[in-house]
């Protein structure tokens, strides 16, 4: 099984696709373009397999899907994957689901206990399933309890389904949405489980009408209970990736930087630690939190909290994903990226995986890589 280096490095694969003339050095050579530079702390393979885990995150700006972990040698792996506008992802060791362009994709571990994938992956994952969506931009997913997924329909305003004969099948809408339509009214973005179920979604502000949640990035964020329709926090500036963990309701406050918690007497966020970047996509284990950050745009988000808190402590804000002891406030460790890669949108942990990998969108192996589940038994015939 390849490495698929042409999808893996996206230099190379622009270097790749370049014109002869281009690439025999004449005065019309179009520049190649800048690399993306990967740095982390040395440390992060050691402390992904000491909490046996790797982690997975997205960048839709890039269209790819990033797989971190440890090889058996403890050095750190770095696999990645193009896949048009990789959006949410949530996987549960053997099954990934991610949002793209106008697909739900399912992913599928093809490996048994104890197989390996060019004597270092413990996890190849393969996609078994492309649901059509449309262009609808797809955010946050979870598992639903039974192994399906549920999705964010950021466009329509709505958690949704698959359908086996539409686009989607809208499951909720908030309570102050009219009907379900596509314009991006109050931008919801997050959703948070509990136990097997959505539970808590944050959007932008409560508008009802399109795309007014541009108007309320400062201070119109919420957090709704899905169960109940209640606002249980308010006054939020951009809130993305709510989470559900040991009785607690993190959430990233993206305008002003900070991951915390909220409060439900008060209906305020209560912030933790401040991280330098716009925040999307979070992910809690052990006590550590993996946050996504993002580079700010520089006209969506002028005006934001964020940028004043990153000049009160003389910082520039990070692409890249940081590991915080939520103990502590500190930041662990980190893997960042440098260069034309400037945003991310989520971060998932894979529980009890090592070193994982994936095929691409278009990799080659997707032709010839057979894997056969037999349920012929005796020679009988199932339904």
């Amino acid at each position: 099984m390849s490495n698929d280096a042409g999808e893996t490095n996206s230099v190379d694969a622009a270097a790749d696709a370049a014109p002869a003339d281009a690439q025999a050095g004449t005065t019309n050579a179009p520049k190649p373009p800048e690399p993306v530079r990967k740095s982390c702390t040395p440390g992060l393979p050691a402390w992904m397999k000491r909490n046996r885990l790797s982690i997975a995150f997205t960048s839709y700006q890039s269209g790819r899907l990033y797989l971190l972990g440890a090889d058996p040698k403890g050095r750190l792996s770095f696999h990645e994957r193009i896949y048009q506008r990789a959006m949410g992802i949530v996987g549960n060791g053997q099954r990934l689901f991610m949002g793209g362009l106008y697909q739900i994709w399912r992913f599928e571990n093809i490996l048994r206990p104890g197989q390996t994938a060019n004597e270092m992956f413990d996890r190849c994952y393969v996609p078994r399933n492309a649901q059509y969506t449309g262009a609808i931009d797809i955010h946050e997913l979870g598992i639903r309890r039974g192994g399906t997924v549920v999705f964010v329909n950021t466009k329509y305003n709505c958690l949704c389904v698959p359908s086996v004969s539409h686009s989607f099948k809208a499951i909720w809408k908030p309570p102050f949405i009219s009907k379900i339509v596509a314009e991006d009214r109050c931008h919801l973005n997050g959703l948070a489980m509990k136990d097997g179920q959505p539970k808590y979604v944050t959007a932008v502000c409560r508008s009802d009408t399109i795309d007014g949640w541009r108007d309320r990035r400062h201070d119109g964020g919420v957090i709704i209970d899905v169960e109940t329709g209640e606002i249980v926090c308010e006054g939020l500036s951009m809130p993305h990736s709510p989470r559900w963990v040991d009785g607690k309701l993190w959430v990233l406050n993206s305008g002003t930087g900070h991951l915390g918690t909220v409060d439900f007497a008060t209906r305020r966020f209560v912030p933790h630690v401040f991280c330098p970047g716009f925040l999307r996509g979070l992910a809690i284990k052990n006590g550590y939190a993996a946050i996504g950050l993002s580079k700010p745009r520089s006209q969506r988000f002028d005006g934001l909290e964020l940028q004043k808190n990153l000049e009160e402590k003389d910082s520039e804000a990070w692409c890249g994903v940081q590991v915080v002891d939520l103990r502590s406030g500190s930041v662990v460790e980190w893997v960042r990226l440098d260069g034309p890669v400037s945003e991310l949108f989520d971060v998932t942990f894979l529980d009890d995986v090592a070193c994982p990998m994936a095929l691409g969108q278009q990799s080659p192996e997707n032709l010839s890589l057979i894997s056969v589940e037999d349920g012929t038994g005796a020679g009988r015939a199932d339904g």
